[in-house]
């Protein structure tokens, strides 16, 4: 399953982990993707929408 946002095109990133001996290892930041079923078109289909889209009104919630 793809990490990324249908509306937007939002994906993981990366970065380090740092611990306390400063020593870096490779971690990925995942977006908050949620599965909802929105209105596309006049019907309602289900889509990946990452949060930010959801709180900025960038969908329609289908109810």
């Amino acid at each position: 399953m793809a990490k990324r946002c249908d509306i937007c095109g939002k994906g993981p990133s990366t970065g380090n982990n740092i611990s306390h001996s400063n020593h870096h290892t490779k971690r990925v930041y995942n977006v908050n993707i949620q599965r909802i079923r929105i209105i596309e078109n006049g019907s309602k289909v289900r889509r990946k929408v990452c949060t930010k889209c959801i709180k900025s009104g960038n969908v329609v919630r289908a109810i």
